[in-house]
């Protein structure tokens, strides 16, 4: 079974690494039924330094590439990526057209799109760079705050560590959750990552932004999570309509506010559930959920995970159980 991975210049060498390690362990795994066989193509076939300067050797340029693959993988360079040139974008269609299955890890969705290879479909990125694709190839439904995303043949992963996910994924599609789960053992990283389609902190990315026109909007439902915080009442404070509101986050976000505020208050929340011992009904209060119900709700739709099982997971203080000061503390 042939998997390519097409490694552009400047490429997160982790990306390349992670998705070669968890095959190579699944072949070797593996007590029957068809063996991986990888090929890593470049566009000239020469030597290439990665993004932080580590020297690899690829096994072939395009050029010398005839053998159809059965899964072509497009990794991302670091950054957001030049076009590729017109030679590339036909060789990804050609390879594409007879493969299996293609897709691509962290930026190198822009070389499948502006290949013409994610026209229509659903798709996702490194979440810095996601609104860029989203309006850069408005055919494609990007799905920013995913860390994998498949489409029929068709996949897609997020930044960088993300490609070992992709990798599993696959795994388990060919051989079965034993093997995947086995070889996810053996490189000591979860087969599905607990809370684990999240791709970034809303927190964070509210507290960094730059001067955009929507940045009152999302430092105020940083702040002030527990208010109403509808279209209608975001675009009040923004002194804007909803409708315009609405745009100015697809335009920068690559999603709409009120998705913006779920995720926010989800990150709210799993702060709180790692750093407290708070019980979890304070815990939705805090957020801005207002019941244990729609906290839990909102996980298993984004995360695939229950508040209590994230908890489990990734609960960094030793009791488990909440004094009344930081319960009191939670609830102010």
């Amino acid at each position: 079974m042939l998997i390519t991975i097409f490694a552009p210049s400047n490429v997160h060498l982790l990306e390349i690494a992670g998705l070669q390690d968890a095959l190579f362990e699944a072949n070797c795994k593996m007590a029957s039924g068809p063996h991986y066989r990888i090929k890593l193509v470049t566009e000239r076939g020469a030597s290439e330094r990665s993004a932080s300067g580590i020297i690899y050797v690829p096994d072939a340029g395009i050029d010398d590439v005839t053998e159809p693959c059965d899964t072509l993988i497009v990794a991302g360079p670091y950054g957001f990526p030049a076009p590729p040139s017109a030679s590339v974008k036909q060789w990804l269609r050609e390879q594409a057209l007879q493969s299996r299955r293609h897709g691509s890890t962290c930026t190198g969705a822009f070389l499948l799109a502006h290949a013409g290879l994610l026209e229509g479909r659903r798709a996702t990125t490194h979440w810095q760079y996601a609104a860029r694709l989203s309006s850069d190839f408005p055919g494609i439904l990007v799905e920013p705050d995913r860390i994998f995303v498949r489409d029929g043949p068709v996949f897609s992963s997020a930044g960088v560590t993300a490609a070992i996910d992709l990798a599993f994924s696959l795994i388990e599609e060919d051989h079965g959750r034993a093997l995947a789960l086995w070889v996810a053992r053996r490189l000591v990283v979860f087969l599905k990552r607990p809370g684990g389609q999240s791709q970034f902190s809303a927190v964070l990315t509210a507290q960094t932004a730059a001067n955009s026109p929507i940045d009152r909007i999302r430092l105020h439902i940083l702040e002030n999570p527990r208010e109403t915080l509808s279209l209608e009442a975001l675009a009040h404070i923004a002194g804007v309509s909803p409708r315009h509101l609405s745009r100015l986050f697809r335009a920068e976000l690559g999603m709409n506010p009120v998705a913006y505020v779920e995720l926010t208050r989800i990150d709210i929340a799993r702060r709180l559930l790692e750093e407290s011992s708070a019980p979890i009904k304070a815990i939705a209060y805090a957020a801005g959920f207002g019941s244990t119900t729609t906290l839990r709700r909102a996980f298993l739709r984004r995360m695939s995970v229950t508040p209590a099982q994230y908890r489990l997971r990734f609960h960094s203080s030793g009791s488990g159980v909440a004094s009344d000061e930081e319960g009191a503390a939670i609830l102010s």
